[in-house]
């Protein structure tokens, strides 16, 4: 009979521990009713552990009910981080070119820039595909280099713009080859001496000459 209270005790206390555990529960605020710093924080550490939805959804808490809060600045920047770490580069550019127009003058902008051109070189794909994601690339590093050449940023677009360069040069030269083969000298020809002309110093300039000669001399031979 003495062993009675001791349980009854025990449940008690059991009994108070869950209420207090639930208490706590029920008094966490959910993401509608965080403030902004909190939810940069918890934007933040979901992006840590590569929660990489769950963050974007408290950083777009930040951006909708806090537009004018001095974290939405990160909170847009890392937004797009956390898209191009999914590889969802198109959600990513429409979200940096959102920045560049509503803060122009930030000093992030170089970083923008350098993602822009960042987010359309990932989506460049094998060289017998179509030119367009290289080509908007290209332009996006050149308008960094141009408005920005002293930051660091520019630094890096210089090297992804002769990967661009390259790949323009090798796209003209895979042409080329194409219009050889069938046939086509003139057509040929005329990749052959634009990539002479544009691309001088990315690699090809040699195999161009070659062909030019060929061409030159298939052309001869038909007249």
């Amino acid at each position: 009979m003495k062993r009675i209270p001791l349980i009854i005790g025990r449940i008690i206390s059991v009994a108070v521990l869950i209420s207090a555990l639930w208490g706590c529960a029920e008094r966490k605020p959910g993401i509608s009713e965080q403030g902004p710093e909190a939810l940069l924080d918890l934007g933040l550490e979901r992006l840590e552990r590569n929660e990489y939805e769950r963050a974007e959804r408290a950083f777009q808490a930040i951006k909708k009910r806090y537009p004018y809060s001095k974290q939405v600045i990160t909170a847009e920047l890392k937004m797009a981080e956390s898209q191009v770490r999914r590889k969802d580069f198109v959600s990513a550019l429409l979200v940096y070119y959102d920045f560049e127009r509503l803060h122009p003058k930030d000093n992030n902008i170089p970083y923008v820039i350098y993602q822009e051109g960042l987010c359309h070189f990932k989506q460049v794909s094998t060289i017998d595909r179509e030119r367009t994601h290289v080509i908007e690339a290209k332009q996006e590093f050149e308008r960094l280099i141009k408005r920005f050449p002293d930051s660091k940023y520019a630094d890096k677009a210089r090297g992804y713009l002769r990967k661009c360069l390259v790949h323009l040069a090798e796209y003209e030269l895979y042409v080329g080859h194409f219009y050889f083969k069938m046939g086509e000298y003139e057509a040929a020809l005329h990749r052959y001496e634009y990539i002479i002309q544009n691309y001088p110093d990315m690699g090809q300039y040699h195999e161009a000459l070659e062909y030019i000669s060929k061409c030159k001399k298939r052309l001869a031979e038909k007249d």
